[in-house]
């Protein structure tokens, strides 16, 4: 064909492929991030059944995690959606259609790279940042719930246990403002136990801690008829609820890129590169699909996904397993992922050469051969 109507071949080509491709990784994506979001999120609610962090937690870490899910699952999507989209084209012989007219690898190539290469970007960002930035919000937020149970725990009409089992709480009525009424309160303090009868309570911070402030009340400690019995009467006593004030340490997974980067540790090589694999796998695992596509032309849409799904599971295993190769410096952190990669590249230029020949790629390489 001639170079201008090749031109706009190409550009409906391009734009036919580019949305179709980024209809079936928006839906494949949101299959996987949902499957695997739903299936984290059972232990969240148990947390929160539990009474460990609170229902506006619950929303968060929702959110949280399915921006993690989506940076982890975004190479096995587009992986997912090429094979997809160029299977449904070999079926319906559109293939065949865009080779007659002079289309061969490189303007598929060419096509699902123009959403491959911002891709990438995105996937970039959402594992160096999003989601390091996701995991530490996550931890601290959980972290801050669990302290903060016991508080969490006072209701109206029910009888709390502090989770030291030091303080046991029952509150007739709690008002707009907060207030508490009618107050009863046993605590045991280095061995001897109290109980606290109080009109009114209220929760004050103050040097220290957390403290329930009570009014207007009574208290007996000790056993009636030894010495050490008492009974007095206040106008306003404070019990200090033991919140736990203990230093969030984060995760190597949510600890940010910059301060891994300057580490020379294994552990925090192994992470960078572990980020850095996100976006690498999806430019390596696109170029691989498009030759895998073909393999099965009369298998339907989902003819090559069976192999897909093997040659994924073979990319994953090796990630996990490289990640302790690296972290064990059984392999040198110079190499890291790295070869991984250099074998995708083997492995579609592979599949390059079984489908068109050397003789085209060679004419490819001198430039004599058409797109």
């Amino acid at each position: 064909m001639g170079g201008r109507n090749s031109f706009r071949l190409v550009s409906v080509l391009d734009r036919m492929i580019f949305m179709d491709l980024l209809k079936t990784v928006m839906a494949v994506l949101s299959v996987i991030v949902i499957i695997i979001v739903s299936r984290k999120f059972i232990r969240v609610l148990g947390k929160a059944i539990e009474g460990s962090i609170s229902n506006e937690t619950v929303l968060s870490i929702l959110g949280l995690k399915m921006v993690v899910a989506s940076a982890a699952f975004l190479p096995a999507s587009i992986f997912m959606a090429i094979l997809m989209v160029l299977g449904r084209m070999y079926r319906d012989q559109e293939m065949a259609a865009i080779a007659s007219a002079g289309g061969g690898a490189a303007a598929i190539y060419r096509a699902v790279f123009l959403l491959v290469l911002p891709l990438s970007l995105v996937a970039s960002a959402l594992s160096l940042v999003a989601s390091p930035w996701a995991e530490a919000r996550m931890q601290i937020m959980t972290a801050e719930d669990e302290s903060s149970a016991d508080i969490r725990g006072i209701s109206a009409g029910r009888f709390t246990e502090s989770s030291s089992g030091e303080l046991v709480f029952y509150v007739e009525d709690i008002d707009f403002g907060g207030r508490m009424n009618n107050v009863f309160v046993q605590n045991r303090e280095h061995g001897r136990l109290g109980i606290i009868n109080a009109k009114h309570g209220r929760l004050e911070y103050r040097p220290g801690g957390l403290y329930l402030i009570l009014e207007q009340g009574e208290r007996i400690q000790g056993v009636p008829g030894q010495k050490d019995f008492v009974i007095e009467n206040f106008v306003e006593y404070g019990v200090r609820i033991e919140k736990k004030s203990r230093a969030v340490t984060l995760h190597r997974e949510a600890i940010s890129t910059e301060e891994l980067w300057k580490s020379d540790k294994p552990y925090d090589i192994a992470e960078i590169q572990k980020r850095l694999s996100i976006p690498l796998g999806v430019l390596f695992l696109s170029f691989l699909a498009v030759p895998l596509a073909k393999l099965s032309p009369r298998g339907g849409v989902y003819g090559s996904l069976l192999v897909a799904f093997g040659i994924y599971f073979v990319y994953g295993n090796l990630i996990r397993v490289n990640h302790s190769w690296v972290v064990k410096e059984t392999l040198p952190a110079d190499v890291g992922y790295f070869w991984i990669y250099l074998l995708l590249l083997i492995l579609g230029g592979g599949l390059l050469i079984r489908l068109y020949g050397w003789r085209w790629i060679q004419l490819k390489l001198s430039g004599k051969a058409q797109a």
